[in-house]
């Protein structure tokens, strides 16, 4: 049975490096056109909200994707466990504040969850992707390959034990 994985890409694409999370499910849209069968569903948003907990429940993995200007370079993977934490009553939510949503919904632990966040440089608006970004998404890009061609739980821990 093929795992069905939801890409979760979070960005403003106006706000220069903010658009990595929409520039990578964008790739991944043109990708699965020319790889049909693969059950992988994109959402595309400019921040994560409630709501897509239940994108979340409806996946065996997931893979949320956002431009982060904390994480080394060129981007780090990491497993994400449900957690209500100080965003769950703002605007905007973590992924795990969306898991824990996802938890409160339905009495259960999610499905297994991940967050790429991608080297992000530069947020003003109106700007393009910084150069340095650029490098990033290629890499973001080809580990993104990775993960999808390999759709076990334990095959993305060990990648993001890695980092």
């Amino acid at each position: 049975m093929t795992a069905r994985i939801l890409v979760l890409g979070c960005g403003n694409p106006s706000r220069g490096d903010d658009a990595l999370g929409p520039a990578l499910v964008a790739r991944t849209r043109d990708w699965l056109a020319q790889h049909p069968g693969r059950e992988v569903r994109l959402v595309e948003d400019f921040q994560l909200q409630v709501e897509h907990a239940l994108d979340v429940l409806d996946a065996d993995l997931t893979l949320f994707v956002d431009a982060d200007a904390s994480c080394n370079a060129p981007f780090c993977l990491r497993r994400a466990m449900p957690e209500r934490d100080a965003s769950y009553t703002t605007h905007e939510l973590s992924p795990e504040a969306v898991l824990h949503a996802a938890r409160v919904v339905t009495g259960r632990d999610p499905p297994p969850a991940y967050v790429l966040g991608v080297r992000g440089e530069r947020f003003e608006l109106g700007e393009p992707l910084s150069p340095a970004a650029s490098g990033h998404l290629e890499a973001a890009w080809d580990e993104l390959m990775e993960l999808l061609d390999d759709p076990r739980p334990s095959a993305w821990d060990a990648r993001a034990a890695g980092w």
